[in-house]
């Protein structure tokens, strides 16, 4: 499955605190227990494992939660009565970021700017909540060194609170700091064990290729969500772990579990089409990926529909889609997102290869993800630069991420530089972690693998004999 940074935005947390789960997953929001709830377990990012104990869903009968539409009217009907508000502006702050993913609306990140500048104008110190949504918002615009920067000062207004750490840690994953974004991820569940601590050491797990601790971690997210919209949050992301590693089914079981809790939930009906269209119900997976992007024109989603499309011959629809995302890519552009990561993977699969490479060496300047290394690699060899491609493809693999993606890119790398054994090893390697990988690319994958396959059974020709005892 592709990947797109446009897609994760923010997850918005209490009390105006913002972070966000992982950001290179699909979307989707976590709401987890107030911030000043009481830590009752430690978890090692190290080990998997926990200890202790933790409070699990309340029992009792809950109100249900605002929308952030009523959230945000409500806000500002406050903050018009009380315009020195600082509190409420840092949450207005936040909620302009959770709006902007629900709607696909990046014009809603300077109106989020200047509500948290005004919340810290009017409490310059210990204004955690802001700082906290500044990070956010920072990592949003895939700003993510002012993320940091922003996260490390809410950590210094306050380091007792738990969602600067989740704010660090998704700017640390996404500079390729990965000890550091690890040792974030481990103070926030120190501090907070909770749905949005647990979802974001699954990720980390997951990134290092492990898998079955990726799994726990989230089912222990399970446990600690205590309304029905972290459930589904919580069942979207084990969906999505199944789909990467090659069980469609359990996939598919899983996002219409999160769509049963909340109906409202456009990831996971796209993560539904994605496993539709993964075992073979295609027309079932058009329908719902228009369904999706009716509702929440995210990128991924439309990218996805456009790439299936593709793959079933329906060239005109697909372009119509990429179009789409093209005019995406500019609102974005036009609003402060920094979004050459995306617009380069889509340039080097359906556009201009060299423009793709000149995108995305301008990324890799700014941080050194897997992400980044992985489509730099693509994009050199789109543009015939294999060579060059090599040690990037290499970086890419380097934690271990069972990503089929990831192998293919690679495999197809080192077939074009002559490298059979490797090519082989790493196109079987995408298949076994998943044999559905993409729409497009899959199929690519087999056959290649197929052909490979076939050379190296076939004896070498041997050089024409003349007659016996011609010279």
């Amino acid at each position: 499955m592709r990947r797109l940074a446009l897609i994760a935005t923010t997850a918005v947390l209490c009390a105006g605190l913002t972070g966000f789960a992982a950001l290179e997953r699909s979307g989707g929001t976590s709401s987890p227990p107030p911030s000043d709830a009481v830590p009752g377990q430690s978890y090692d990012t190290n080990s998997g494992t926990g200890s202790g104990t933790s409070s699990g869903p309340d029992s009792g009968t809950q109100a249900a939660p605002l929308s952030v539409d009523a959230i945000v009217a409500k806000l500002q009907s406050t903050l018009r009565a009380q315009p020195n508000d600082a509190s409420s502006w840092a949450q207005l702050g936040s909620e302009y970021v959770e709006q902007a993913r629900l709607d696909v609306d990046p014009t809603l990140y300077p109106k989020s700017e200047a509500a948290l500048r005004k919340s810290l104008a009017l409490q310059p110190r210990h204004n955690t909540a802001a700082l906290t949504a500044m990070a956010g918002l920072a990592n949003a615009r895939h700003q993510f060194a002012q993320a940091r920067t922003w996260a490390d000062k809410a950590i210094s207004d306050d380091p007792y609170a738990w969602a600067p750490y989740g704010a660090l840690n998704d700017a640390l994953t996404q500079l390729g700091e990965d000890s550091a974004a690890q040792d974030a991820v481990q103070r926030m569940l120190d501090l907070h064990p909770s749905t949005a601590s647990f979802t974001r050491a699954s990720y980390t797990f997951e990134l290092h290729g492990r898998t079955a601790d990726a799994e726990q971690a989230l089912r222990r997210a399970l446990q600690d969500a205590t309304t029905a919209a972290d459930q589904a949050f919580c069942h979207h992301y084990l969906g999505e772990l199944a789909f990467n590693t090659g069980k469609t089914r359990e996939a598919l079981r899983e996002y219409r579990t999160a769509l049963a809790l909340d109906p409202t939930y456009t990831a996971s009906l796209a993560g539904a089409a994605r496993a539709e269209a993964a075992l073979g119900r295609t027309d079932q997976a058009v329908t719902d990926y228009r369904t999706a992007i009716d509702r929440v024109p995210q990128p991924q989603y439309v990218l996805e529909f456009g790439e299936l499309l593709e793959s079933l011959g329906r060239a005109p629809e697909a372009k119509a889609q990429y179009g789409v995302l093209e005019a995406e890519q500019r609102l974005f552009a036009a609003n402060g997102v920094v979004d050459d990561l995306n617009l380069g993977q889509y340039q080097a699969d359906h556009g201009d290869a060299d423009l793709a490479v000149k995108l995305l060496s301008a990324e890799w300047d700014r941080r050194h993800s897997v992400l980044v290394a992985d489509a730099l690699s693509w994009a050199l060899h789109r543009a015939g630069r294999d060579g060059d491609a090599l040690p990037l493809a290499e970086e890419a693999n380097r934690l271990g991420w069972r990503d089929a993606l990831l192998r293919y890119h690679r495999g197809v790398i080192e077939q074009s530089l002559g490298d059979d054994e490797a090519a082989r090893t790493d196109l079987a390697g995408a298949l076994a972690a998943n044999p559905a990988f993409s729409p497009l690319y899959a199929p690519d994958a087999r056959a290649r693998l197929t052909a490979l396959q076939k050379d190296q059974k076939e004896p070498a020709a041997q050089p024409p004999q003349g007659r016996r005892g011609q010279r």
